[in-house]
């Protein structure tokens, strides 16, 4: 049995003890501006400046200095009776208007605009972009191109949610409002968890934790999105598993766009994870809440949804639809997400806006 000799370790003098903790602060720090550095987003590819991507299409200045993207089609706006302005959806911009027939343009005196979303395509990135400002820069391209007082309004998906930010904060430029298949925000204040629950159960488990992070750690989406430890969300890896029948066989439509590459130029987290954090942030009120804006007048607002749409739960519509008897709610008992660009759907959605649904 081996004998003690009494003796004891050495104990470190002050100064290694200093200066170990010198190098675990060091060690932290570097570890900290590491993960900084893996989280943050890479600054924008404005377009238009030195080593953007370049500037091909028609674009209108706004009163902060960004740069609004434009497409116009239909009859020339001097000789229309309407003027309907588009927003387009996730992953999309200008070129992804309504495809409403030239027919239907020419004999209803149709004048369409749809623009790229801020951070989209062409359009400047808005760094203080809020559910707030992309209605107040829907008024202000109004303006620009001199659409008079008034106009109709058509969005899309991500678009469609943007809609009711119009209906709160523009009310009194609007003649009348279609939303179709719009995303909706799980913790918008005043939905019942129930309802809540039940749409957000019908996401991809992947779809739901990318969700939460932009809710819950919106500073995070951008790393959470471009990490390969968990997959992100299907939505933006175009996963085929939300494809619901009828959208599979649209697909060809939507997915060979030739313009693919210029929708996200500027940069994913510009584009993409900006609209995820603001579409599902924090609100501080809700659709919901909303009065009947064409009370007593002609105007109204038509929701759209297909039944079968596995990539937007139609859940919440549903709801909201009664929630608010003013709105005129139409969901298509066989369709996905993509019903918009089915055969003859546009012209129904624009005959449905502009003339009732007794055309």
């Amino acid at each position: 049995m081996a004998q003690s000799t009494g003796k004891r370790p050495p104990v470190p003098a002050p100064a290694s003890r200093g200066m170990a903790r010198k190098l675990a602060l060091a060690l932290f720090v570097f570890l900290a501006a590491l993960l900084y550095q893996q989280i943050q987003p890479p600054a924008p590819k404005i377009c238009g400046s030195p080593g953007g991507p370049p500037v091909t299409g028609t674009r209108t200045k706004l009163k902060d200095g960004r740069h609004l993207a434009y497409l116009e089609s239909g009859v020339p706006k001097e000789k229309a009776k309407y003027k309907i302005i588009y927003v387009h959806g996730f992953d999309s911009c200008r070129y992804d208007a309504l495809p409403i027939s030239p027919e239907l343009a020419q004999e209803l005196g149709i004048y369409l605009l749809s623009f790229d979303r801020p951070g989209y395509a062409e359009s400047d990135p808005n760094p203080a972009r809020t559910e707030k400002s992309i209605a107040l820069d829907i008024e202000e391209l109004a303006d620009n191109l001199q659409l008079g007082p008034k106009f109709h309004l058509i969005g899309f998906s991500m678009g469609g949610e943007v809609m009711w930010s119009c209906l709160k904060h523009i009310p009194h430029r609007l003649y009348g409002v279609a939303v179709l298949g719009p995303v909706g925000n799980y913790w918008w204040p005043g939905l019942p968890s129930n309802v809540s629950r039940e749409a957000w159960y019908q996401q991809l488990p992947r779809d739901q934790w990318a969700v939460w992070v932009s809710h819950h750690l919106p500073w995070l989406t951008y790393w959470w999105n471009t990490q390969s430890f968990f997959p992100g969300s299907s939505v933006i890896a175009y996963n085929p598993a939300l494809l619901s029948e009828e959208d599979a066989m649209l697909m060809d439509k939507f997915g060979m766009r030739p313009y693919m590459a210029q929708i996200r130029q500027q940069g994913e987290h510009e584009c993409l994870h900006k609209d995820m954090m603001v579409g599902f942030g924090k609100w501080d009120w809700s659709p919901m809440e909303l009065q009947d804006p064409f009370a007593g007048g002609k105007g109204k607002v038509h929701l759209w949804h297909g039944t079968e749409d596995l990539i937007v739960p139609v859940t919440l519509s549903r709801y909201i639809s009664e929630r608010l008897p003013w709105v005129v709610y139409h969901e298509l008992p066989k369709s996905g997400h993509l019903f918009p660009i089915a055969d003859g759907m546009a012209d129904a959605i624009v005959k449905s806006l502009l003339l009732g649904d007794d055309q």
